[in-house]
């Protein structure tokens, strides 16, 4: 692992970004805070991410002490619209009828706070569905269920196997944690 000068805090519950996070080979404690993922309505979509990310570490201001607090929000934007995750079958099936055959957005943006103050970054990846069969997305819906996935897909799940063929920019930002981008972040705080 990799040593840092201060504990580290994941501030989601999101298993891909827990694995990410430990793949990168930081130790770090999990915390979520409640809160609401609202943002102004006339604020731009590649925007919301990083706002997002940024008020999830601002729930831990008030007592964050000698921590690192790591904090993320990936969206997914198509036709300047955001889809965020799907309530049901219904919605999942319409959203992934909407990305099929067409590029779209894949924002991730990522808050470090520290005593030293926020620091907030957003990467964007370009992805491109094939034309996907109401089969397909009907199998995918029932065996994945990807209710809890901004757009309604895991890129690294069975959909991302067989129906995109063409990713401009880091994977690791489709899956939700740009991990270029918060290793930059975090190596101030390593001890090598």
């Amino acid at each position: 692992m990799i040593p840092l000068s201060r504990s580290l805090v994941l501030a989601s519950n999101s298993p891909r970004r827990q694995q990410l996070l430990r793949e990168l080979g930081f130790e770090f404690m999990v915390e979520v805070r409640p809160t609401d993922e609202l943002f102004p309505a006339d604020m731009p979509a590649s925007e919301v991410a990083g706002y997002l990310a940024q008020h999830k570490a601002e729930q831990f201001a008030h007592d964050l002490g000698d921590k690192l607090i790591l904090c993320a929000d990936t969206v997914v934007v198509v036709d300047n619209q955001i889809l965020n995750k799907p309530a049901d079958s219904l919605e999942a099936r319409a959203m992934l009828e909407k990305l099929s055959g067409r590029s779209h957005q894949v924002i991730t943006g990522v808050c470090l706070l520290s005593a030293e103050g926020y620091q907030t970054i957003s990467d964007v990846a370009e992805v491109t569905f094939k034309p996907l069969t109401e089969t397909e997305i009907e199998y995918y819906i029932t065996h994945y269920r990807p209710f809890d996935k901004a757009g309604a897909y895991g890129v690294q799940e069975w959909i991302g196997m067989i129906g995109i063929p063409r990713i401009e920019g880091s994977f690791y930002t489709i899956m939700g944690l740009p991990l270029h981008k918060v290793y930059e972040l975090l190596r101030p705080f390593m001890v090598l």
